[in-house]
Protein backbone atom coordinates (compact mmCIF):
# COMPACT_ATOMS: atom_id res chain seq x y z
CA UNK A 1 0.00 0.00 0.00
CA UNK A 2 2.86 2.40 0.55
CA UNK A 3 5.56 2.65 -1.47
CA UNK A 4 8.89 4.65 -0.78
CA UNK A 5 11.19 4.85 -4.24
CA UNK A 6 14.69 5.81 -3.22
CA UNK A 7 13.72 9.52 -2.16
CA UNK A 8 16.30 11.69 -0.44
CA UNK A 9 16.22 14.69 1.63
CA UNK A 10 18.37 17.80 2.49
CA UNK A 11 17.46 20.32 5.00
CA UNK A 12 20.40 22.25 3.63
CA UNK A 13 22.79 21.68 0.81
CA UNK A 14 25.68 21.09 2.84
CA UNK A 15 24.15 17.69 4.60
CA UNK A 16 21.93 15.16 3.55
CA UNK A 17 19.19 14.18 6.07
CA UNK A 18 18.22 10.92 4.28
CA UNK A 19 19.77 9.57 1.05
CA UNK A 20 18.24 6.59 -1.33
CA UNK A 21 15.40 5.08 1.48
CA UNK A 22 13.26 2.39 -0.15
CA UNK A 23 11.07 0.19 0.90
CA UNK A 24 6.81 -0.79 0.73
CA UNK A 25 4.65 -1.66 3.80
CA UNK A 26 1.72 -3.76 2.98
CA UNK A 27 -2.20 -3.12 4.38
CA UNK A 28 -2.36 -3.72 8.49
CA UNK A 29 1.78 -3.96 8.26
CA UNK A 30 3.29 -2.43 11.51
CA UNK A 31 7.45 -1.17 10.62
CA UNK A 32 9.73 0.04 12.93
CA UNK A 33 12.15 2.16 12.04
CA UNK A 34 15.26 2.56 14.69
CA UNK A 35 18.64 3.71 14.41
CA UNK A 36 20.73 6.36 16.54
CA UNK A 37 19.13 9.91 16.89
CA UNK A 38 20.07 12.19 13.89
CA UNK A 39 20.05 9.41 11.13
CA UNK A 40 16.78 10.60 9.94
CA UNK A 41 13.89 8.51 11.61
CA UNK A 42 11.93 11.60 12.61
CA UNK A 43 12.42 13.16 8.80
CA UNK A 44 11.24 10.27 7.07
CA UNK A 45 8.04 10.31 8.97
CA UNK A 46 7.73 14.03 8.34
CA UNK A 47 8.13 13.05 4.82
CA UNK A 48 5.45 9.97 4.57
CA UNK A 49 3.37 12.28 5.79
CA UNK A 50 3.82 14.96 3.31
CA UNK A 51 5.00 17.80 5.71
CA UNK A 52 8.52 18.14 3.65
CA UNK A 53 9.15 17.86 -0.47
CA UNK A 54 11.87 15.05 -1.11
CA UNK A 55 14.72 16.24 -3.37
CA UNK A 56 14.57 12.77 -4.87
CA UNK A 57 12.61 10.06 -5.58
CA UNK A 58 8.34 9.74 -4.64
CA UNK A 59 6.20 7.89 -2.40
CA UNK A 60 2.86 6.60 -3.21
CA UNK A 61 -0.33 5.28 -1.19
CA UNK A 62 -1.59 2.59 -2.85
CA UNK A 63 -2.14 5.27 -6.72
CA UNK A 64 -2.13 8.18 -4.56
CA UNK A 65 1.45 9.94 -5.11
CA UNK A 66 1.90 11.50 -1.17
CA UNK A 67 3.11 15.46 -2.10
CA UNK A 68 4.58 17.62 0.22
CA UNK A 69 3.74 21.47 1.11
CA UNK A 70 5.06 22.29 -2.16
CA UNK A 71 1.72 20.95 -3.82
CA UNK A 72 -0.73 21.31 -0.85
CA UNK A 73 -1.68 24.11 0.73
CA UNK A 74 -2.60 22.31 4.23
CA UNK A 75 0.54 19.67 4.01
CA UNK A 76 -0.03 16.19 5.25
CA UNK A 77 -2.12 13.54 4.13
CA UNK A 78 -6.00 12.50 4.86
CA UNK A 79 -5.47 9.34 5.43
CA UNK A 80 -2.66 9.21 7.64
CA UNK A 81 -2.11 10.17 11.24
CA UNK A 82 1.16 11.57 12.56
CA UNK A 83 2.27 11.72 16.21
CA UNK A 84 5.23 13.48 16.47
CA UNK A 85 6.84 14.18 19.88
CA UNK A 86 5.46 17.43 20.88
CA UNK A 87 2.38 16.24 20.52
CA UNK A 88 0.11 19.53 19.50
CA UNK A 89 -2.83 18.96 21.69
CA UNK A 90 -5.18 21.43 23.21
CA UNK A 91 -4.53 22.31 26.59
CA UNK A 92 -7.14 24.17 28.22
CA UNK A 93 -9.94 21.39 26.86
CA UNK A 94 -10.38 17.72 28.27
CA UNK A 95 -8.60 14.73 27.52
CA UNK A 96 -12.22 13.05 26.03
CA UNK A 97 -12.92 16.72 24.06
CA UNK A 98 -9.84 16.33 22.46
CA UNK A 99 -10.19 12.44 21.41
CA UNK A 100 -13.19 13.76 19.69
CA UNK A 101 -12.15 17.30 18.35
CA UNK A 102 -12.23 15.47 14.71
CA UNK A 103 -15.46 13.26 14.93
CA UNK A 104 -18.88 14.02 13.59
CA UNK A 105 -21.18 16.28 16.23
CA UNK A 106 -24.36 14.82 14.01
CA UNK A 107 -24.02 11.52 16.00
CA UNK A 108 -23.60 12.28 19.58
CA UNK A 109 -23.84 8.95 20.61
CA UNK A 110 -21.64 7.68 17.82
CA UNK A 111 -18.99 10.43 18.83
CA UNK A 112 -19.21 9.46 23.22
CA UNK A 113 -18.62 5.87 22.06
CA UNK A 114 -15.49 6.36 19.67
CA UNK A 115 -14.19 8.22 22.68
CA UNK A 116 -14.75 6.07 25.05
CA UNK A 117 -14.02 2.99 22.63
CA UNK A 118 -10.60 4.84 22.70
CA UNK A 119 -10.15 6.17 26.49
CA UNK A 120 -9.96 2.24 26.57
CA UNK A 121 -7.29 1.46 24.26
CA UNK A 122 -5.05 4.45 26.18
CA UNK A 123 -5.98 3.56 29.90
CA UNK A 124 -7.10 6.37 30.70
CA UNK A 125 -11.20 5.87 31.42
CA UNK A 126 -10.79 7.98 34.81
CA UNK A 127 -9.62 11.06 33.00
CA UNK A 128 -11.70 11.90 30.59
CA UNK A 129 -13.13 15.14 31.67
CA UNK A 130 -9.57 16.54 32.86
CA UNK A 131 -7.81 19.25 31.41
CA UNK A 132 -4.91 18.37 29.25
CA UNK A 133 -3.08 20.93 30.50
CA UNK A 134 -3.08 19.04 34.31
CA UNK A 135 -1.50 15.65 32.71
CA UNK A 136 1.87 14.92 33.01
CA UNK A 137 3.89 14.36 29.68
CA UNK A 138 3.31 10.38 29.90
CA UNK A 139 -0.76 10.96 30.10
CA UNK A 140 -0.36 13.90 27.47
CA UNK A 141 1.04 11.27 24.91
CA UNK A 142 -1.57 8.84 25.59
CA UNK A 143 -4.13 11.48 24.40
CA UNK A 144 -2.22 12.20 21.37
CA UNK A 145 -2.32 8.92 20.05
CA UNK A 146 -5.99 8.28 21.22
CA UNK A 147 -6.68 11.75 19.01
CA UNK A 148 -4.93 10.43 16.08
CA UNK A 149 -6.86 7.20 15.84
CA UNK A 150 -10.39 8.72 16.22
CA UNK A 151 -11.09 8.51 12.65
CA UNK A 152 -9.07 5.35 12.05
CA UNK A 153 -6.51 6.10 10.17
CA UNK A 154 -5.26 4.01 7.60
CA UNK A 155 -1.61 4.75 8.38
CA UNK A 156 -0.18 5.96 11.57
CA UNK A 157 2.80 7.32 12.43
CA UNK A 158 4.24 7.69 16.04
CA UNK A 159 7.41 9.26 16.51
CA UNK A 160 8.79 7.73 20.12
CA UNK A 161 5.53 6.99 20.96
CA UNK A 162 6.50 5.87 24.04
CA UNK A 163 9.16 7.87 25.71
CA UNK A 164 7.23 9.92 28.45
CA UNK A 165 5.24 6.83 29.86
CA UNK A 166 6.04 5.16 32.92
CA UNK A 167 7.33 1.69 32.62
CA UNK A 168 4.60 0.17 34.37
CA UNK A 169 2.29 1.36 31.95
CA UNK A 170 4.27 1.35 28.82
CA UNK A 171 4.12 -2.40 28.40
CA UNK A 172 0.51 -2.88 29.09
CA UNK A 173 -0.33 0.19 26.89
CA UNK A 174 2.06 -1.33 23.61
CA UNK A 175 0.07 -4.62 24.04
CA UNK A 176 -3.02 -2.76 24.21
CA UNK A 177 -2.65 -0.58 21.33
CA UNK A 178 -0.78 -2.76 18.98
CA UNK A 179 -3.49 -5.15 19.47
CA UNK A 180 -6.37 -2.84 18.68
CA UNK A 181 -4.27 -1.31 15.59
CA UNK A 182 -4.43 -5.48 14.24
CA UNK A 183 -7.42 -5.78 15.18
CA UNK A 184 -8.33 -3.04 13.00
CA UNK A 185 -5.56 -3.17 10.46
CA UNK A 186 -4.08 0.12 10.74
CA UNK A 187 -1.12 0.20 9.56
CA UNK A 188 2.12 1.55 11.07
CA UNK A 189 5.27 2.90 11.19
CA UNK A 190 7.15 3.62 14.55
CA UNK A 191 9.88 6.24 14.78
CA UNK A 192 11.79 4.05 18.05
CA UNK A 193 14.78 3.95 20.09
CA UNK A 194 13.25 0.83 22.40
CA UNK A 195 14.54 -2.37 21.03
CA UNK A 196 11.05 -4.06 22.85
CA UNK A 197 8.42 -1.84 20.18
CA UNK A 198 10.51 -3.60 17.66
CA UNK A 199 10.64 -6.66 18.59
CA UNK A 200 7.48 -7.65 19.87
CA UNK A 201 5.22 -5.36 18.16
CA UNK A 202 6.78 -5.04 14.05
CA UNK A 203 6.51 -7.08 11.25
CA UNK A 204 9.08 -5.17 9.50
CA UNK A 205 12.26 -3.68 11.55
CA UNK A 206 14.55 -1.41 9.04
CA UNK A 207 17.80 0.23 11.01
CA UNK A 208 18.72 3.68 9.63
CA UNK A 209 22.66 4.67 9.95
CA UNK A 210 24.12 7.60 8.23
CA UNK A 211 20.72 8.50 6.85
CA UNK A 212 20.08 5.48 4.38
CA UNK A 213 18.88 2.03 5.15
CA UNK A 214 21.70 -0.36 6.15
CA UNK A 215 18.97 -3.21 6.87
CA UNK A 216 15.59 -4.29 5.87
CA UNK A 217 14.04 -7.47 7.43
CA UNK A 218 12.11 -9.46 9.90
CA UNK A 219 12.59 -8.17 13.66
CA UNK A 220 13.78 -11.68 14.70
CA UNK A 221 16.53 -11.95 11.96
CA UNK A 222 17.78 -8.91 12.29
CA UNK A 223 18.17 -9.77 16.20
CA UNK A 224 19.51 -12.97 15.55
CA UNK A 225 21.46 -12.54 12.85
CA UNK A 226 22.92 -8.99 12.50
CA UNK A 227 25.65 -8.07 10.12
CA UNK A 228 27.34 -5.28 12.03
CA UNK A 229 27.67 -4.12 15.98
CA UNK A 230 25.83 -1.12 15.12
CA UNK A 231 22.45 -3.22 14.48
CA UNK A 232 23.30 -5.43 17.53
CA UNK A 233 23.46 -2.41 19.93
CA UNK A 234 20.17 -1.31 19.13
CA UNK A 235 18.43 -4.17 21.15
CA UNK A 236 21.02 -5.11 23.90
CA UNK A 237 25.08 -4.76 25.10
CA UNK A 238 27.04 -6.11 22.89
CA UNK A 239 30.46 -8.11 22.83
CA UNK A 240 32.70 -8.06 19.83
CA UNK A 241 35.09 -10.67 20.30
CA UNK A 242 38.03 -12.30 17.52
CA UNK A 243 37.76 -15.72 17.45
CA UNK A 244 40.40 -17.29 14.43
CA UNK A 245 40.99 -13.79 13.28
CA UNK A 246 37.30 -13.15 12.86
CA UNK A 247 35.21 -11.06 14.28
CA UNK A 248 32.10 -12.00 16.30
CA UNK A 249 29.18 -10.73 17.89
CA UNK A 250 27.35 -12.32 20.97
CA UNK A 251 24.98 -10.77 23.55
CA UNK A 252 25.38 -10.77 27.46
CA UNK A 253 23.35 -14.00 27.41
CA UNK A 254 25.40 -15.77 25.03
CA UNK A 255 28.56 -15.81 26.99
CA UNK A 256 29.08 -18.28 30.02
CA UNK A 257 30.46 -18.50 32.97
CA UNK A 258 31.41 -22.04 33.65
CA UNK A 259 33.69 -24.24 36.01
CA UNK A 260 36.24 -24.71 33.52
CA UNK A 261 37.82 -23.06 30.40
CA UNK A 262 41.03 -22.15 28.57
CA UNK A 263 39.67 -18.20 28.44
CA UNK A 264 39.90 -16.78 31.76
CA UNK A 265 38.55 -13.21 32.81
CA UNK A 266 38.76 -11.09 35.75
CA UNK A 267 35.10 -9.90 36.95
CA UNK A 268 35.70 -5.73 37.18
CA UNK A 269 32.10 -4.95 38.09
CA UNK A 270 28.40 -6.22 38.53
CA UNK A 271 24.66 -4.35 37.94
CA UNK A 272 21.83 -5.91 39.53
CA UNK A 273 19.45 -6.48 36.64
CA UNK A 274 16.12 -7.67 38.59
CA UNK A 275 15.78 -11.65 37.69
CA UNK A 276 19.81 -11.77 36.73
CA UNK A 277 23.74 -9.78 37.08
CA UNK A 278 24.95 -8.02 34.62
CA UNK A 279 28.75 -9.23 34.90
CA UNK A 280 31.58 -6.72 33.16
CA UNK A 281 35.22 -8.60 33.14
CA UNK A 282 38.28 -8.12 31.35
CA UNK A 283 38.70 -10.42 28.51
CA UNK A 284 42.22 -9.70 26.71
CA UNK A 285 42.55 -6.64 27.52
CA UNK A 286 38.69 -5.51 26.75
CA UNK A 287 35.74 -5.33 28.23
CA UNK A 288 32.87 -7.60 27.90
CA UNK A 289 29.34 -8.14 29.28
CA UNK A 290 27.64 -11.60 30.56
CA UNK A 291 24.62 -12.16 31.91
CA UNK A 292 24.21 -14.22 35.07
CA UNK A 293 21.56 -15.41 37.74
CA UNK A 294 24.01 -14.61 40.87
CA UNK A 295 26.60 -11.93 42.00
CA UNK A 296 30.23 -12.17 41.52
CA UNK A 297 32.70 -10.74 43.41
CA UNK A 298 35.03 -7.28 42.34
CA UNK A 299 38.27 -9.53 41.30
CA UNK A 300 37.33 -12.77 40.75
CA UNK A 301 39.14 -14.79 38.06
CA UNK A 302 36.53 -16.92 36.15
CA UNK A 303 36.33 -19.01 32.99
CA UNK A 304 34.26 -17.76 30.32
CA UNK A 305 32.52 -19.92 27.10
CA UNK A 306 31.67 -18.65 23.93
Amino acid sequence: MLKINNISFSYSKEKTTLKNIHFNLLKGEHLSIMGESGCGKSTLLKVIYGLLDVNEGNLFWKDHEILGPAFHLVPGMDFFKYVPQDFELMPYTSVAENISKFLSRFYPEETKNRTQELLEVIEMEDYADIKVKNLSGGQQQRVAIARALAKEPELLLLDEPFSQIDNFKKNSLRRKLFSYLKEKEIACIVATHDGNDALSFSDTLIVIRNNTIIANGHPKELYSNPKIKYIASLFDDINEIEINGEQKLFYPHQIKIVEKSDKKATVTASYFKGFYWLIEVAYKQQKLFISHPSDIEKETIISVHF
